[in-house]
């Protein structure tokens, strides 16, 4: 008698999944996972486990894109990892994440994808919490970072090497925020931060633009203080995926209402406290 050749769902192939990845960063103690603390990998690879998508992140060859600092939000983080549910995940993921955790899109990627090695390029926006005073020395400063430099003084470098590619970069504005935009191969631990800080101080007229050419080229004897975290987001991983657009659960959108709602809320109530009269 013939054998049913009939492949079932427990026992289908296993699908190798992308997804496109936002958060809030202000309540993880970054993305990175740590035994301790809550982080973007942590609350992700618990929701995957809690949906059974699988029971051992490595066993899944679980990934994220690259690292984000305590604070620093994204929407262009992309996380990578190999289940046998795929459609499951798909429909669920964004239902277990938590509120300040979402998937935006995804995609069914080679078995041997790896976000971080096959990403070919980051780009992040800083955005600025008061508006320089000359945006356009910034923005004319800030093409002595196009090319390949020494980061040496805007980052921590540690064990790294401290040479960067940076293919992109502009200062731009956006509904009264003004931000830095720059684009690079790989970034160093606090960069952009680093280079932010720079360039404000040029915006300020605090410094030269000469001050850019003279960090990349030399040594100073006091570190360059990072810009705060707060105003760094993580726009966009290109790693040559198409994205299939998925919504984010209702309990997302709430939670992005409410911290809206909150800041505007605390500017009402700094104008009265600073002039009760009003």
């Amino acid at each position: 008698m013939e054998k049913d050749k009939t492949v079932h769902p427990a026992c289908a192939a296993p699908i190798r999944l992308a997804f496109r990845v936002s958060y809030l960063g202000s309540r993880f103690y970054g993305s990175q996972m740590q035994a301790a603390c809550r982080t973007v990998e942590g609350e992700f690879v618990a929701a995957c486990q809690r949906l059974s998508l699988f029971s051992d992140w490595r066993e899944a060859g679980f990934q994220f894109a690259g690292r984000t600092d305590r604070g620093v939000h994204a929407c262009g983080q992309v996380a990578a990892f190999t289940t046998d549910v795929p459609e499951r995940a798909i429909r669920t993921l964004n239902l277990q994440l938590p509120p300040d955790c979402w998937c935006t899109g995804y995609a069914k990627a080679a078995p041997e994808f790896h976000p971080r090695y096959d990403g070919k390029s980051r780009t992040y926006r800083y955005y600025f919490s008061t508006t320089p005073r000359n945006t356009a020395a910034m923005g004319e400063a800030a093409q002595h970072f196009i090319g390949r430099h020494n980061f040496t003084n805007f980052a921590r470098v540690r064990n790294k090497n401290p040479w960067r590619n940076i293919l992109e970069i502009n200062i731009r504005e956006n509904e009264g925020f003004v931000y830095l935009e720059v684009k690079a191969e790989s970034f160093l631990w606090h960069q952009v931060r680093g280079m932010a800080a720079a360039l404000l101080l040029v915006g300020e007229g605090e410094k030269e633009e000469t001050y850019i050419t003279s960090l990349l080229e030399g040594e100073i004897k006091k570190p360059l203080q990072p810009a705060p975290a707060e105003g760094l987001v993580l726009f966009d991983t290109d790693c040559g995926i198409a994205w299939i657009p998925i919504s984010a659960a209702e309990r997302s959108e709430v939670h992005l209402d409410y911290v809206q709602r909150h800041h505007t809320l605390m500017a009402k109530v700094c104008q009265v406290v600073r002039t009760p009269d009003l």
